[in-house]
Formats: C-alpha cells, structure tokens, sequence
C-alpha cells in the first residue's frame, strides 16, 4: 500500500477493508482499550478515582483548547453539538423581529435546536454561506446570529469564516460555529467564533457521549445558560438554595451534570494521539486524497457536489443521487469499502490511515457500480433537491 500518514496498523479497520468514512465514524484506535480500562480502574477506586477522573477532564480541555486554538477557560464539554446549540438557543433574550441566518443544507443538530426552541416572532432566514456577499445582503441590524458549520456534512464545502465573521460584525450578529466536520484534519481558528462546538467522534478519533463548547469570552463575557446543575455551579461546600446559585466562571459552565468520563478519557488517548502530527500536514495529506478521487469523477463522469478546489473543500467528495443506501452496500458487499450513505448522497471521508491506492479502489468501485445503480430510482425529495441546488450556486 502506498503511504498513508497514520499506522493503519493502530486502528480497528478489518483486514481487506478500505475504511473511508470518516466524515460519519472514523474507525477506532486500538489504544482506546486502554483508555477504557484506565477509566474502570479510577471508577473503581473510590474518592481517588474520581480525582483521577477530573484529572482527565482537565487534561482533555488542554488538548481541546490547543486545538481549537483558544484559551483552556473558553473550553466546556457537552453531551453533542444539539446539547450545546440547545443550551446557546435557550440562553440568549430573542425579541420579536429578531432574526438567524443559516445555510440551506446546515446540519440537523445546528438547525433543530433554533427551529424549535426560538419564540414565535423570531425568524429564520437563510442564505447561501459559501457566498459572504449573499449573507451580507440578507442581513439587517435585527440579524442576532450567523449559525454554520465549518465544513458541510452534505456536500463537503468548506466555508470561509474569517469572511462570515466581518459579515456578523457588520450588523453585531454573533458568530456560532460548529467545526464537526473540520477538527481533526484542518488547523483551527476557533477564536473567530462566538460559540463554536465539535462532536468528537469523527476526524477527532473520539467517541460518542462528548462534544467541545466554546465560549468566546472576549465577545461574549456576560454570557450564562438559564439552566444549570451541580457540575455547572461554582464552590464545593453544601448549597444554599435561598438564592441564585453562582455559576462557574469559565466554559465548565456548559456541562451541567457530570460530564461523560470514558468518552474524555477516550478524547485524551485520541487528542494526544493527533498531537504527535503537524494540523496542515494532515490537512495536506486527506485533501490531497480528496482532489484526487474527484478527479478520477470528472473524469470518469460521476456527478459531485464537492467543489474541486483544495481551498473550498474538506476531506469528503459527495455524490448525489437517491440511490445512496443502495450503492454504499454494493460497495462494502462488492469491493470491501465502507463509505457513508444517507440524506441523498453518498460520501466518501478520508483520514489519516487512508492512502492514495485506496483512491484507486473507491473509484475503480464506483466506475463498476455507478452505471448500474446511479441513474435509477425515484429523484431525491424536495428538500434534498434545494439543497444540493444550493450548494452549486457560485
């Protein structure tokens, strides 16, 4: 195999598997064993272990804060990025007239929080995010908020946030961020952002059970949720309820109950584990992958939704057609490949672990598979159709 960046070898990837769907579940390290039994261990042991086991909390915002590039107090943990966004949402005083920008084809867990939890007289508005110029024109001085992912989970565009944030200051929006689909293959300027969040269990080799929660504390210092627990409150000693109950002074202030240990012990493993590589050279190497298999496309006439160039794309190439579930199980079934399916695509991640003979094998799959399964079937819905419409727009 030619050369990948990762040790193959270090992960869970069954032998004669091409494993390129990172952009839904990475495959696991096998050092993450070890993370689970350190866990049972401390658990086990009492008053010590749960100091041991705050230990990791601690240890785990370090490694988040140096990559998200922001300081350890910014940094919290949630449950998932919905968690956060939902407890962002709840927190802030919406007035009638108010309004929130989004993409067209944002992510559920950015969208749903704001579609159910905004009071009636609050608007959502959207606009294409890859286009500054087009939010510009749709924002006005009631715009509140700018909600986005760095990288779209459906069509793998990757937005310009450095240009979204002079659109968001121009009318004293915030900025909120959710960087799922960029942390852990794109160095990150998290400090752009408002709020941002990252579930863990992508390109970040974590886990499910926790998610990041940034707190911009120089642009939003007067910020606290309206819900709060035992965790999220500040001193040790037994509470007085007779009045409101201090929160604590940093981004902990998000995780209201116990945060989730294995899955922090599992993040450390991981974020130390990505540590040991240089962000632009594994950004180097993934996207290199990823203009490579869209290139093999082009040429071999699959339509995609991934834009070509390096500089506006993640590490996915997407494929619409409403035959996705279909393909992704001829390709495990036929070719040994685990790619990503669902919502009117299929999706092909790359990582680390992945090489550019594996590029070969997806698309030499897909040449074989395409012409038999990509034409046919009913056409996506409609909501699906003004997505990928949207995302083509330049």
């Amino acid at each position: 195999m030619a050369s990948t960046l990762f040790d193959p070898a270090q992960f869970r990837i069954p032998a004669g598997v091409t494993h390129v769907c990172a952009g839904g579940e990475t495959a696991f390290l096998l050092r993450h064993d070890r993370a689970f039994a350190r866990y049972a261990i401390d658990k086990s042991a009492g008053p010590a272990g749960r100091v041991a086991q705050e230990a990791v909390v601690e240890r785990a915002r370090d490694l988040s804060a140096r990559l998200f590039g922001v300081p350890r107090e910014s940094i919290g943990f949630v449950s998932s990025v919905a968690e956060g966004m939902s407890l962002l949402v709840e927190s802030l005083d919406w007035r009638d007239g108010d309004n929130v920008l989004l993409d067209a084809s944002e992510y559920p867990s950015v969208v749903a929080p704001l579609s159910l939890g905004l009071p009636p007289g609050v608007e959502i508005r959207f606009a294409p995010m890859h286009d500054p110029g087009a939010v510009a024109a749709r924002v006005h001085g009631r715009t509140r908020m700018l909600a986005v992912s760095h990288v779209s989970y459906l069509h793998g565009r990757r937005y310009d946030l450095a240009a979204l944030r002079k659109v968001a200051d121009s009318v004293g929006a915030m900025l909120v961020v959710d960087h799922t689909q960029a942390a852990g293959y794109l160095p990150l300027a998290a400090g752009e952002a408002d709020f941002a969040f990252s579930a863990c269990y992508k390109w970040l080799l974590g886990m499910t059970g926790t998610a990041i929660a940034y707190w911009n504390r120089d642009r939003q210092p007067d910020w606290q949720p309206r819900t709060a627990g035992w965790y999220s409150i500040s001193g040790s000693a037994r509470p007085e309820y007779g009045g409101r109950p201090t929160l604590k002074p940093d981004a902990m202030r998000f995780t209201r109950g116990n945060p989730s240990h294995p899955s922090l012990y599992v993040l450390v493993e991981a974020l130390e584990y990505l540590a040991a590589f240089e962000a632009r050279d594994i950004q180097s190497h993934v996207q290199r992958l990823t203009t490579a298999l869209l290139e093999h496309f082009a040429a071999s006439g699959i339509p995609v939704t991934t834009p070509a160039d390096p500089v506006r794309h993640g590490a996915s190439v997407c494929v619409a057609t409403p035959q996705a579930d279909l393909i992704v199980g001829a390709l495990e079934e036929e070719a040994g490949i685990y790619a990503w399916g669902g919502r009117g695509r299929v999706r092909f991640s790359f990582h680390g672990y992945n090489s550019i003979d594996e590029v070969g094998v997806v698309a030499r799959a897909m040449h074989a598979v395409w012409p038999r399964l990509g034409h046919h079937g009913s056409e996506p819905d409609r909501g699906q159709a003004s997505w990928f419409a949207s995302s083509q727009r330049t």
